[in-house]
């Protein structure tokens, strides 16, 4: 059953602005340490790819969440990492996780779907949120 969908579009030169003025602690703020570590290992506009596509994801996961990034959900409970075949998977903690238990119904375990693509100056990312019985393959 599906919970929630969301997604967002992202222009990477707000990222760089944010980069150029804050730098360390808007990233320390916003992305966990192995976003940080993906983006660190890239230059230029892959670099800022790298960046714009995790912010696109984090806000298309609150915007599935229902919350947006209120009630206690934050960009760094919203972690982007790579399956070994290089699908993106989306981690949830905190209060993001707190709000996506209080979202399934009893009996039920959550499946989160990430997509996520850029063209540079834009990244697009999309997230949906199921619910399936526990148990279910």
């Amino acid at each position: 059953m599906l919970i929630g969908i969301g997604s967002d579009l992202c222009d990477a030169r707000r990222i760089e602005t944010v980069l150029s003025r804050h730098g360390t602690r808007f990233e320390q703020r916003v992305f966990t340490a192995s976003e940080r570590a993906a983006a660190a290992r890239r230059q230029g506009t892959a670099r800022l790819g790298t960046y714009a596509k995790r912010w696109a994801a984090k806000e298309a996961c609150a915007k599935a969440l229902g919350t947006g990034f209120a009630q206690g959900v934050f960009h760094r409970d919203m972690g982007v990492e790579n399956l070994p075949t290089g699908q993106p998977v989306m981690r949830l903690a905190g209060g993001a996780l707190a709000r996506l238990e209080a979202l399934l119904p009893d009996g039920y375990v959550a499946r989160v779907f990430l997509t996520m693509t850029d063209e540079h100056p834009y990244a697009f990312a999309q997230v949906m949120i199921m619910a399936e019985k526990a148990g279910a393959s």
